[in-house]
């Protein structure tokens, strides 16, 4: 138990010092004949060389590290102290990271409208013009069989699963079985949140981003990454590292940019984590200045009358 606060802290410590280098840019002298580490972000533009292949393995090793958490802490930690402090600061913090979810959610709604529309020609295509394939494009067309595009059509589904989960959350539209809840206080109420945030939402988020992150490159690069590895042996596969970007599909000519889904899967969980910091903060502000703040600065959309949703199932 002692151990594990220790190695917390520690990890906490630690972090922040990467952070303060990643910030300003600091890097300690070395002595004659020691190199440099690689500068980050030389993967982008890839060059083949063992210097960008090392970069690009270093980029995975961190995306799902124990280091990356603690910075993630840390800045969690940075922004709620300084909020404890500045109400103001933090209220914009809010505003901010809920706007983004607000944001992208209305923006990928849209995808279930070119969903329906594109069943539409799919059914179109195949009853009345008897067609095989279908061509989209001018100059340089894009013509694949319609069974791509029926495929494709899962796509568009997990563009408003993934991308507007954390939308409709903001919004208030998730269901919700609420047996305690809605009979206490607001500030206990408020509790129940800053508690659920961070003993639900945040752990679940980061332990589904440490496999979705490795799930994704393997579906990239080749030799395989996993959890497990350790910088030095990722280090050592990336001698033999290439590109090798999944495009297999569940039929011979179904969709082939399965690779799109698993994206969406590190998108969703980087999406929850980043609301799960918005709601906490909230929760906390609503907390402290009382029941009048409630619904603060929330941007919820509004419906004309006679189109209201049913409200959540509460039992």
């Amino acid at each position: 138990m002692v151990m594990g606060i220790v190695h917390i802290f520690q990890g906490i410590w630690m972090a922040l010092f990467g952070l303060f280098k990643l910030v300003t840019g600091y890097r300690p002298t070395y002595a004659e004949g020691e190199s440099a580490p690689v500068t980050p972000f030389d993967w982008i533009g890839w060059n083949g060389t063992t210097e960008a292949k090392q970069s690009l393995m270093q980029f995975v090793y961190y995306g799902g590290s124990v280091e990356f958490f603690f910075i993630m802490l840390d800045l969690f930690l940075i922004v709620f102290i300084a909020g404890v402090f500045f109400r103001p600061f933090l209220w914009r913090v809010v505003r901010v990271l809920e706007g983004f979810a607000n944001t992208v959610g209305r923006f990928f709604a849209w995808a279930g409208l070119l969903m329906v529309l594109q069943q539409v020609i799919i059914v179109f295509m195949q009853r009345i013009f008897t067609r095989p394939d279908i061509v989209f494009g001018f100059g340089i067309p894009l013509d694949f069989d319609i069974s791509w595009y029926a495929e494709e059509l899962k796509l568009y589904n997990a563009m408003v699963v993934a991308l507007c989960l954390t939308y409709t959350f903001v919004q208030g539209g998730h269901v919700r079985v609420d047996l305690v809840y809605s009979a206490v206080s607001h500030r206990t109420k408020r509790v129940i949140d800053m508690f659920g945030s961070l003993a639900f939402m945040l752990p679940m988020a980061v332990m589904i981003w440490m496999y979705n992150w490795f799930f994704l490159w393997r579906s990239l690069i080749v030799p395989p990454v996993s959890p497990s590895d350790p910088l030095q042996r990722l280090e050592m596969k990336a001698r033999a590292l290439r590109w090798n970007v999944e495009t297999i599909g569940f039929s011979p000519n179904g969709f082939t940019a399965y690779f799109l889904f698993k994206m969406l899967m590190v998108a969703l969980v980087g999406m929850i984590f980043i609301q799960a910091w918005a709601f906490f903060y909230r929760s906390y502000l609503e907390w402290v200045e009382g029941p009048e703040s409630e619904g603060k600065y929330l941007d919820k959309d509004v419906l004309e009358e006679g189109e209201e949703p049913y409200d959540h199932a509460e039992f």
